[in-house]
Formats: C-alpha cells, sequence, structure tokens
C-alpha cells in the first residue's frame, strides 16, 4: 500500500516517512532504487515464513474443490507473490531491478523480461495469489507479468468490497501482510471477513510502532485468535532520518516495548501475528 511525498523521502505520516511517489509508477524500478539504500527487508524474512503457511493452509481440507488463494494485502508491484511463488530472492530482486540492463528498458520492455523471468522460476508449489492495493499502476504491473492472479484497487478503508472482489474473497484461505499496516485499521480487514467463504488464516507482519490491538479485536469477532511472540523481531528497513527514529522510538515505548538493539540500533522493526480459527490466546 502506498506509503506521499514527491520529494522521494516523502512526506511524514505521524512521524513516519512516507513514500507515494514510489507507488504510482508503471513499473517497480522506483520502489527498489528508492528502498535499497534504506535496505529494506521485511518480504525477505516473511518469505519462508509465508510459504509454510500457505503450504499449511493448502493442505487443510476445507471441503472446496479449488485450493484456497491467498490474498496479499498492500500488495504492491507483487513482491511477496514473486517470494512466495518464484525460486527468486529480495536481494536478487535489487539487483535486477536496481540494474544497468533494467534502467535501460522501457516499461513494456521490462514487461516482457520479467514474464519470461518469473514463469521460468514458478515454483511446482505456486497457490493464487490475489493482490489488493490501492496503487492501481502497482497492481496492473504485477498482473501483467504474471505475479498475480487477480488484483484489486478498492479502498476498504472507505467502502465496502465491490461485487468482483466479494467475489474473489470467497476462495481465499490466507490474508497476508507485510507492509501498509499502519496506513490501514480495522475496518478492512473487518469488510475482507465479512465476505469470506472458507476458513480464513491471517499472517501480518506489523511494526512495533502501531498497536495491533483493534485488528485482533476484529478477527477475534470473526472466529479467529491471533498468537505473537513479542520477543521475536523481524527488521523492516533503516530509518530515513534522526526525526524518524526519534518517532520510532517514542512510538515503541508508548507501547510497551524495549527499543534498545533494534529501534534505537537504527531499523523499524515488526512482529509477526498469527490468526487462525479457534487458536488459543
Amino acid at each position: 500500500m502506498t506509503e506521499s511525498g514527491s520529494d522521494g523521502s516523502g512526506g511524514v505520516a505521524g512521524g513516519k516517512s512516507r513514500f507515494d511517489d514510489i507507488y504510482d509508477r508503471p513499473d517497480p524500478r522506483a520502489y527498489f532504487r528508492r528502498l535499497a539504500p534504506l535496505r529494506y527487508e521485511i518480504p525477505h524474512h516473511a518469505q519462508p515464513i509465508l510459504r509454510q503457511a500457505a503450504a499449511e493452509r493448502t493442505a487443510l481440507d476445507d471441503g472446496h474443490p479449488r485450493p484456497p488463494a491467498v490474498l496479499d494485502l498492500c500488495c504492491s508491484y507483487g513482491i511477496n507473490a514473486a517470494l512466495l511463488n518464484h525460486d527468486v530472492t529480495m536481494a536478487e530482486m535489487y539487483q535486477r531491478y536496481t540494474s544497468s540492463t533494467a534502467q535501460a528498458m522501457s516499461t513494456a520492455e521490462l514487461t516482457a523480461w520479467d514474464k519470461e523471468f518469473y514463469t521460468e522460476r514458478r515454483r511446482p508449489d505456486a497457490v493464487p495469489v490475489i493482490g489488493l492495493d490501492i496503487s492501481a499502476p502497482a497492481v496492473a504491473y504485477a498482473h501483467a507479468v504474471g505475479l498475480l492472479d487477480m488484483v484489486f484497487t478498492d479502498d476498504l478503508e472507505q467502502s465496502p468490497p465491490s461485487p468482483r472482489l466479494a467475489r474473489a474473497l470467497a476462495e481465499v484461505g490466507l490474508i497476508t501482510l507485510t507492509g501498509g499496516g499502519s496506513y490501514i485499521s480495522a475496518r478492512t480487514f473487518t469488510a475482507l471477513l465479512d465476505k469470506a467463504r472458507r476458513p480464513m488464516w491471517v499472517n501480518a507482519f506489523v511494526l512495533r510502532t502501531i498497536s495491533y490491538d483493534p485488528i485482533e479485536q476484529a478477527l477475534a469477532a470473526h472466529g479467529l485468535r491471533t498468537t505473537c511472540d513479542p520477543s521475536r523481531t523481524y527488521p523492516q528497513r533503516l530509518f530515513t532520518d534522526t526525526r524518524e527514529q526519534h518517532y520510532a522510538i517514542e512510538a515503541v515505548r508508548a507501547l510497551g516495548h524495549d527499543p534498545a538493539a533494534r529501534e534505537q540500533a537504527g531499523r523499524f522493526h515488526t512482529l509477526h501475528y498469527v490468526s487462525r480459527p479457534g487458536t488459543p490466546r
């Protein structure tokens, strides 16, 4: 989901820098160029965890003839789908999209190049992935190169799912989130779960600067119980400046976390929340 600011460092939302300008491009090159110096890495840490979650959810017999789809929330250019369903790493994606070869291409040329690349690296255990993000250019690119099977730009913070999205949600069994937790609320999760027709699991990586309690309560209202190990954190990216770091340190302290060796060391850190039907607290 988009993080505004046309200066490349973005604007500020609640003390956190935003990067809306890298999400409205027709392809992901600006995304990787901008985030490379900040060492944005949360999709890398999520990759094995989401693969395991998708495999376990697919193995669950829920009485439906088709395998359940994954809904990647705030999916942008389909980074999680690339890492989930293809033999590729985040480091390789940074190298690919910041290379002189990629920089010299038109968007049409890059699209063709990527489509061939991801087709060749498609894993035999690939699962259907639906992308949801308000950035139309980002999801359009991910769909064009084959990373996302279906894409939607519904803003569920503002309105309920469209009929087309509602139909797609009937096939979803796993919701994933690795970015955008600062910009969505329990309203989005409620809107998604209201349309669920299969047992729904949720795996969410959310910054420690944010309280997940309202979302956890919304999930509980739909029969899901959430677990999280607060001692296990996953680095997201470097801070853009000292102002952002100060904001993060104060925010995590306000939520009862200790920033030592984490935010105080220069990076945002996330917690991993796992929600399943009937899972004990």
